[in-house]
Formats: C-alpha cells, sequence, structure tokens
C-alpha cells in the first residue's frame, strides 16, 4: 500500500495524480515541473548512507602549545561529561522503572492473578507485553512469573508465552529514546530505524515461536531436559554495575518488590502495604506456641492437639516481624500514595533523561569529527577481510550480550546506542547484532539471578530463565544468520521511511503496538476462544492477503489482475498517509494559534526567485519532504507546460 512507503518525488502515483490550477489540468511529473527543469543538482543516493562528520576546529598541527594543552584539557573534560550524563542517564532509567512500579505495580500483580485467562497463550503474551509496559522492566516481570511458579500458582508452560511477552515489552524504551531525536529528520529517520529493528525482531519471533510452542512444546521441552540433566546447585548472583548506581538511586527510592509478587500470588495483606520501602533492616523471630484454631482438623498434629470447653489449642510456628532500621531515602518520611510518589518521579526522571540524552547526543557530536570519527566508524562498521567478513556480525552480538552483562538491562544498552544510530556513528545493519546480542546478555543476567534462588525453587526459576534465553537464541537462529532472512533491518527502514515523512506517525506506532493492539488482543481473550477465532482468523487473513498483494505488485505486478496492480481503486485515505497528514497539520496549527505560538506564514518564492537560486528544492508529494523543511502548496508553484 502507498501508506506503507515515503513519498518520492519521482514515484508513479505523483505522475498520475492531478494538480488542478483554475480550469487547467497538469500533471505532476519531472517534465512539467518548473521545479524540477530548473534543478541540475543529483539526488541524494542514500538516505541511510552515514553522514560525513567535518571537523570544523583547528588542526592538531596548526596548534601552539598552550593550544594543545587546552584542546588536551577540552577533551578529558568532555569525556568526564560524557561519563557523568550517562550515568545519570542510567539512573534515570532506573529511578523510571521504580516510577513505573510505582504506578501500575499493583495493578501488575492484579493482571497475574487470573490464572483462567493465563491458560490462553496469546493472553498470556499479552499480559507479558503490558505488565513490562507498567513496570518498565522486563527482569521485574520475569520475577513476578518466577514467583507464582515456585508458588505452585503458574506452571511453567503457561508462563512461556508471558516470557515471549516480557521480551516485546522491554523494547518500548528505546523507541521512547529515538523519538527525542525528531528534531532533525535525517537523525530521526536513522534512530527510529535502529531503535525499531528491536521491536520487530521480537514481533517476528514471536510469530513463529508462538504457535510452534503451542503446537510442539518446543521451548518447555528442551528447557526441561536442560533442568533435568544438570545437577545445578544455587549460588549468589553477582552485582556489576548495581554497585555503582544504587548508592544514588537507592538514596532518592527504595521499593519492596515482593510486594508486587505477593498481590500476584494472592495475598491478600500485600494490597494494603506499601511498595515505598520503609524499613532497611528487620529481624523474624519464629517461635512453637500455642495457637487456638477453629477446629482438630486445623491442628498441626494430632499429637499436638487439646480441646477443652469447646477451644481447640495446637503448636505452630509463629514469625513475628521486628523493626531495627529505616531507610534513608527521600522519600521515606513523606506521607504521600505510592500513585502520587510514582508521578512525581516519573515526571522527574523523564525530565532527567531527556536531559541527558540531549546533551550526550551534543557531546557525542562535538566529539566526533575529523579523524576521531573515521577511526570509531571504521572500527564499529567494517567487516573482517573476505572470507571471513561473516564473523563481524556474530562478533557485534557477543559484543551486545557482553556490554548488558555490565550494565545489567538491555534497555539500558539499547537505548545508548540509539542515539548513536541517529547521529550517524553506527549503522542499523551493526546495530541489529548489537540488539540481538543485548536480548542475550538480559537473559544471562536472569540465569545468573535464577541460580541465587532457594534450591525448592531452584528449578523452576532457572527453567523459566532457560525459556527466555532459548527463545532468543531461536529468534536469532531464525532472523540473522541468512542475509535474505534479516526481515527486521528492511522493515525498520521501511517505518524510518515513513516517521521521517510523517513524524507524527512515530507516535501512532509506539500507541498501536504497545497499547492498542495488545489491549485489544486481550479483550478478545477474555471474551473465549469462540469470539477469538471469530475476530481474529478473519483480520490475520485480510491482512496476510494485503501483504501478499503488496509483494506481487512490487515485484510480479503482471500476476495480478489490473485493478490490483495499484490501490488506487480505494479512497485516497484508505492507502495514503498524506490526507491524515493535513488532519494533524490542522490540528497542530490550531493548536499552535491557541497558545499563540503561531507565525505568520511566509510567502511562497515565485518561480523567478527560484531559478536565481543555486540549490533547488525537488518537488513531494509530501510538503513535509521539502529539503529546506518548509511547508510548500503544490498548487502555488506555477507549472509549465510544454
Amino acid at each position: 500500500m502507498d501508506s506503507l512507503s515515503a513519498p518520492q518525488s519521482g514515484s508513479p502515483r505523483n505522475k498520475r495524480r492531478a494538480v488542478h490550477d483554475g480550469s487547467t489540468e497538469f500533471e505532476k511529473s519531472n517534465a512539467h515541473s518548473t521545479l524540477a527543469l530548473i534543478d541540475d543538482e543529483p539526488q541524494n543516493d542514500d538516505p541511510w548512507d552515514l553522514p560525513e562528520l567535518q571537523d570544523t576546529g583547528v588542526p592538531w598541527s596548526a596548534l601552539d602549545t598552550k593550544g594543545k594543552v587546552l584542546r588536551v584539557l577540552e577533551s578529558v573534560g568532555k569525556i568526564l561529561l560524557l561519563v557523568a550524563f550517562l550515568y545519570m542517564f542510567i539512573c534515570s532509567l532506573d529511578i523510571l522503572s521504580s516510577a513505573f512500579q510505582l504506578v501500575g505495580g499493583k495493578a501488575a500483580g492484579d493482571i497475574f492473578q487470573d490464572n483462567a485467562v493465563l491458560a490462553n497463550p496469546l493472553a498470556g503474551l499479552v499480559i507479558g507485553v503490558l505488565v513490562t509496559l507498567l513496570v518498565q522492566s522486563s527482569s521485574t516481570s520475569s520475577s513476578i512469573v518466577v514467583s507464582m511458579v515456585s508458588s505452585g500458582l503458574l506452571t511453567v508452560e503457561l508462563a512461556v508465552p508471558i516470557i515471549m511477552g516480557t521480551n516485546i515489552g522491554t523494547s518500548v524504551t528505546n523507541t521512547l529514546v529515538a523519538m527525542t531525536q525528531a528534531g532533525d529528520r535525517s537523525v530521526f529517520r536513522r534512530a527510529f530505524a535502529g531503535a525499531t529493528v528491536h521491536d520487530f525482531f521480537n514481533w517476528l519471533s514471536v510469530l513463529v515461536l508462538l504457535p510452534l510452542e503451542v503446537a510442539t512444546g518446543y521451548l518447555y521441552k528442551v528447557t526441561k531436559l536442560i533442568t533435568d540433566s544438570f545437577n545445578i546447585q544455587s549460588g549468589d548472583a553477582p552485582d556489576l554495575l548495581n554497585v555503582i548506581t544504587d548508592p544514588l538511586t537507592d538514596a532518592i527510592i527504595l521499593l519492596d518488590k515482593d510486594v508486587i509478587s505477593m498481590i500476584a500470588t494472592g495475598n491478600p495483606a500485600a494490597r494494603n502495604m506499601s511498595l515505598i520501602k520503609r524499613w532497611c533492616k528487620t529481624f523474624t523471630n519464629t517461635t512453637l506456641m500455642n495457637v487456638t484454631v477453629p477446629g482438630p482438623e486445623n491442628c498441626t498434629s494430632p499429637a499436638y492437639c487439646w480441646t477443652e470447653d469447646n477451644v481447640t489449642t495446637t503448636l505452630k510456628n509463629v514469625s513475628q516481624t521486628y523493626n531495627i532500621e529505616r531507610c534513608t531515602h527521600l522519600f521515606v518520611n513523606i506521607n504521600l500514595s505510592d500513585m502520587a510518589a510514582g508521578l512525581i518521579l516519573l515526571a522527574l526522571s523523564l525530565l532527567v533523561l531527556c536531559t541527558c540524552l540531549i546533551l550526550i547526543v551534543k557531546l557525542l557530536n562535538s566529539m566526533l569529527k575529523g579523524q576521531v570519527a573515521t577511526v570509531i566508524k571504521k572500527i564499529l562498521n567494517t567487516d573482517f577481510p573476505f572470507p571471513f567478513g561473516w564473523v563481524t556480525g556474530y562478533l557485534a552480538i557477543l559484543v551486545g550480550a557482553g556490554m548488558t552483562f555490565v550494565v545489567q538491562s538491555s534497555s539500558v544498552f539499547t537505548s545508548a546506542i540509539t542515539p548513536l544510530v541517529g547521529i550517524g556513528v553506527i549503522s542499523i545493519q551493526r546495530a541489529y547484532p548489537l540488539s540481538l546480542g543485548s536480548n542475550i546478555g538480559t537473559t544471562t543476567t536472569a540465569i545468573l539471578a535464577a541460580m541465587a534462588s532457594p534450591s525448592d525453587t531452584l528449578s523452576e526459576s532457572l527453567q523459566i530463565a532457560l525459556v527466555h534465553f532459548l527463545f532468543n537464541i531461536s529468534g536469532i537462529i531464525l532472523w540473522y544468520p541468512i542475509p535474505f532472512t534479516r526481515l527486521p533491518i528492511r522493515l525498520a527502514k521501511g517505518l524510518g521511511n515513513i516517521t521521517a515523512s510523517y513524524r507524527w506517525f512515530a507516535v501512532v506506532y509506539i500507541v498501536s503496538c504497545f497499547f492498542v493492539l495488545p489491549l485489544f488482543v486481550f479483550s478478545l481473550s477474555l471474551a473465549g476462544w469462540k469470539v477469538l477465532v471469530g475476530v481474529g482468523v478473519p483480520l490475520l487473513v485480510l491482512l496476510i492477503i494485503i501483504i501478499v498483494i503488496n509483494i506481487l505488485q512490487n515485484k510480479k505486478p503482471d500476476f495480478l489482475p489490473s485493478v490490483l496492480r495499484t490501490w488506487d481503486f480505494l479512497p485516497l485515505w484508505a492507502h495514503s498517509l498524506e490526507p491524515w497528514d493535513k488532519v494533524v497539520g490542522m490540528c497542530t496549527a490550531r493548536c499552535c494559534c491557541c497558545c499563540k505560538c503561531c507565525q505568520a506564514v511566509e510567502p511562497q518564492p515565485d518561480t523567478d526567485s527560484l531559478r536565481k537560486n543555486s540549490k533547488h528544492s525537488a518537488v513531494y508529494d509530501n510538503h513535509a519532504m521539502s529539503d529546506d523543511g518548509k511547508e510548500m502548496d503544490l498548487n502555488d508553484i506555477k507549472m509549465t507546460h510544454l
């Protein structure tokens, strides 16, 4: 469909569409456009080529001793600032996760309680997505699943689709980070594609592996075989980056994450408990004492059961917790609800995150110049010599896994490389294996955390972590080794072209894929299998037909009837984003006027003035695609009929 590709100035669709000027009709083509006739400069070859980062400073050889010392001090200062901003960026992501848990943590626990819904694999998948969106941490949502499995409320088979959903939900963070680079069209094109290549990998892997799991139990059976084959002992999970970030984040907020697990496991007392941790050091004393019970059937043992005057007494272990030391974070003495504290932290963490990201991008732009930029880009994007070029991608996967293991968060790593893709330091072809490696890295962290579980829950915890690991390994086997199968790169580039032309579509994508679609599938799942199949199957068949027709239109149009070779038989709004772009433009213009931010519209330049310019703009079907970024109404451009 036309809506799935960015408008191009010379596309057949533009040639077919007519432009009315009074009673005369002219076709918009390169031969009939005055702008096209006077445009002698060659067109840009490929928008995905990495830009050259020019060195505008004074060369090192031209500096005197004082200048060289100042240059070195300036570089060291920039590196220290970059490290500081990166540290604040990582801490803000941690605080953002805590804020989401305060706002939606109890709701996440409630979602996990309905076992009848979790029995539906699609519902389990959607619940994994939504819960991870609420808590902004796949490790937190996975730990909830582990606690439910270890308590017997959920089987490992039912937990597999939920683990798949957590893989999708955690990829929204770097997509949101890409939105902060929407100011520059070319940068936004690359940044959004670099972020969404992770999304497409997760979605495509789920589309293949979820039906396979439902039909064969592939992930469950393989991981069960692994856990049964090895005698794995419990141990301690290492703390790497948390050792550095915890002093700052724990001084701001500290959460009792066991409350969410207690709600999910059906503990009624947890509903009245706050997620904000008040006491950091407690002591639990367990004593054997006489306890009154309703009847003899409630006694721990017939030998320890006494009845006197219709009062039954038995011996039970009674635990009592004593608070010893209060926590020292900022919210420990503030009397706020979890929702209020979460909203405050959410606003502040988003502000710090966006500020740090903007400053990091500006620092990188100022540092990556000249020879430095050339060396870094060459190291990151150059393949090994033939015949070992194929090894480069797998090495990038290992680097992504190692870096994610160090930072212990795939969201942190992918969010950090997203601005690098935007400014052109890392290509999307290299960002793809790095993102795949981040998926592997976060599962290795989960495996180590599972090995720190108590011995009675070690097997289930480890099996769930291995399910997550095997899911990502299977996805890499599907979508990486053969270049033809690297569909996520092509899909991400297509979406990047669309969002570069219509930047508002990025918001539509995020809301649709991570909120509307999961909620729609979840509502159908609640209605039962019959409704889900009755509504979902026709929609899925229609989607497949549209995809097949689009492929045939591009590859083999002769195989299609003449009416289906284009989508022109449909209304324009049904196969193009241009009418919607006009609606969005009108709405934003009205909002701007209401906020007294609109400016006077500059008059359009005439043809004579355009002829005098050395650089000319190409005519685009969508005025947002013009090179100078100014809105141009094609009806106002004088067309010369040859």
